[in-house]
């Protein structure tokens, strides 16, 4: 038997007020509080979801009340009047779809070429060193600044909107994901080592988990910035995507529809962030929140 067995295999001390034939955890004061705990934790998760409802009720009143009071806004039931009219007809089915598509790919394509290249940059000293100045320059250049050298280069297909919205993804997940890995404990590196871990292990084993945190905030920054890029990426000659409508209303101050549109691309937008957000809590379960 081990020192480990040896020691799981000595008697416990009686805990006090406990008769010998009772459970080692029945009655504790613990326990007592376990029911009180669980009650207040339930009522925690819902506090935020009232917050979250309240103050969409209040955004929504004060729209209303700036379009009643001469503002040039369409009322909340013009809005939902339009959104019923292009729901209706699938205009607004198939704008989603193409706007939706083009981000799923462009992010995609950024998020799986911006992780292996930050961790190559926070692993290896000389990939930093060619890598970084130029991960450098181009983030000071905005993607929308990149649209008319793509249109010139790739066309006027989906290819040049797909590539902005790679770029914006890429450029903002690189960072966070170099930075992870630069900022991972020496200490946890070093113990590795001494436990006779070679670099792929350590890599695998320490670097990654603790990186992750960083990766995911750089996915959900990037996905907003291909949020944001998809409006003026729909403007090379796309026939069909919310910012495309959003630009084609533009012509005839149809602000219902525009309204449809900035709607539906932020419904989208935070239906993937929570999705990212839920990955986030279960791939980083290790870590403390408050």
């Amino acid at each position: 038997m081990s020192v480990l067995d040896k020691r799981g295999a000595r008697p416990r001390p009686p805990v006090p007020g406990k008769t010998s034939g009772e459970p080692a955890g029945s009655g504790s004061p613990d326990d007592d509080k376990t029911a009180p705990e669980r009650g207040r934790s339930s009522g925690r998760s819902g506090f935020p979801l009232l917050l979250n409802a309240a103050s969409v009720v209040l955004g929504i009143g004060i729209w209303w009340a700036l379009a009643a009071a001469g503002f040039k806004l369409p009322t909340p039931p013009e809005v939902v009047e339009r959104a019923g009219t292009l729901i209706g007809d699938g205009t607004l089915a198939d704008d989603a779809l193409a706007s939706l598509t083009r981000v799923l790919i462009g992010f995609g394509l950024g998020t799986a070429v911006a992780i292996p290249i930050g961790f190559l940059m926070g692993w290896y000293g000389i990939a930093r060193g060619l890598i970084e100045p130029w991960i450098q320059f181009f983030r000071t250049i905005p993607p929308l600044a990149i649209i008319p050298l793509a249109v010139v280069a790739m066309g006027i297909d989906e290819t040049p909107k797909i590539f902005v919205i790679f770029l914006a993804a890429f450029l903002a997940c690189v960072i966070s994901t170099f930075q992870g890995v630069v900022n991972v404990d020496r200490t946890m590196i070093n113990a590795a080592r001494v436990l006779g871990a070679k670099d792929a292990t350590i890599f695998a084993r320490v670097v990654v988990p603790a990186s992750t945190p960083f990766i995911l905030v750089g996915m959900r920054v990037g996905l907003g910035s291909a949020w944001a890029t998809l409006v003026a990426a729909e403007l090379i000659a796309a026939q069909e995507g919310l910012g495309y409508r959003m630009q084609n209303a533009q012509l005839y101050y149809d602000l219902p529809t525009i309204f449809v549109g900035l709607i539906s691309i932020g419904i989208l937008g935070l239906l993937m962030d929570r999705v990212l957000l839920l990955a986030e809590r279960k791939l980083t379960g290790w870590q403390e929140r408050r």
